[in-house]
């Protein structure tokens, strides 16, 4: 399962790396946290009508990836907070669909390596999907109407996150880089993907390939949750 805050999130960050995973046998499913209503430059276009657009272009760079599904929460973009209403839908999504592992943004980066300012959306999403994660998901007491209503508590193994400050994983994406090119042109309203871009994008994929002797490789912080046993020996 991948969380991200807006619509072209998950194609800037991981999609190489589930393109990859997808093609292997794996499901995925892909969850934004809002429909990013305020992505956009002319102001006299409704909210409303931004979102619409938005929405219909991550749904088909999800189909290029090959998510089963793409849900949409509907919250406040430019807004996002890491509050209960935000944690309880992720729950609601996570016990729904169960994933062995979680992607989602590295809530801890406030400046991009060299340069760039980690959006205070993508924080909040990134923060509020760990959360979800641990405890919240696995614990049948955290939001139990979910649990009377069907949602089983489900304890994710692994997080993935992405654009992070200190990567310790990489995934090879030589075979799929061209998924990510493809699934970027699917955002025309937030930008032209022309020959420069793409060669950015194909570049910075080189570059982190190096930390494994790839051509093209995405990078992750990985956190891998402890058994009950071993994280009950950590305070609360």
């Amino acid at each position: 399962m991948v969380i991200v805050a807006h619509p072209d999130d998950a194609d800037f960050g991981p999609a190489s790396t589930a393109s990859r995973w997808i093609d292997s046998g794996s499901v995925g499913r892909l969850i934004c946290c809002t429909s990013g209503d305020q992505g956009g430059e002319d102001a006299a276009l409704g909210p409303l009508e931004l979102a619409a657009t938005r929405e219909a272009e991550q749904r088909r760079a999800a189909a290029v990836v090959g998510y089963d599904d793409v849900r949409f929460l509907h919250q406040p973009d430019g807004a996002l907070a890491n509050e209960l209403p935000l944690r309880e839908l992720l729950v609601r999504e996570i016990r729904e669909f169960r994933p062995d592992a979680v992607l989602t943004h590295d809530p801890e980066v406030l400046f991009y390596r060299g340069a760039g300012i980690n959006h205070a959306d993508h924080r909040a999403a990134g923060i509020a999907a760990v959360d979800a994660v641990y405890p919240a998901a696995r614990n049948a007491m955290a939001f139990p109407h979910l649990a009377r209503a069907g949602f089983a508590p489900h304890r994710v193994r692994r997080l993935y996150l992405f654009w992070p400050g200190q990567p310790t994983a990489w995934v090879e994406v030589g075979a799929t880089i061209d998924r990510k090119i493809a699934a970027l042109r699917c955002h025309p309203s937030q930008f032209t993907l022309d020959g420069p871009f793409e060669q950015r994008i194909r570049d910075w994929a080189a570059e982190e390939g190096i930390a494994i002797g790839a051509a093209a490789a995405e990078a992750f912080r990985l956190i891998v949750i402890d058994d009950d046993e071993d994280q009950a020996q950590l305070p609360e």
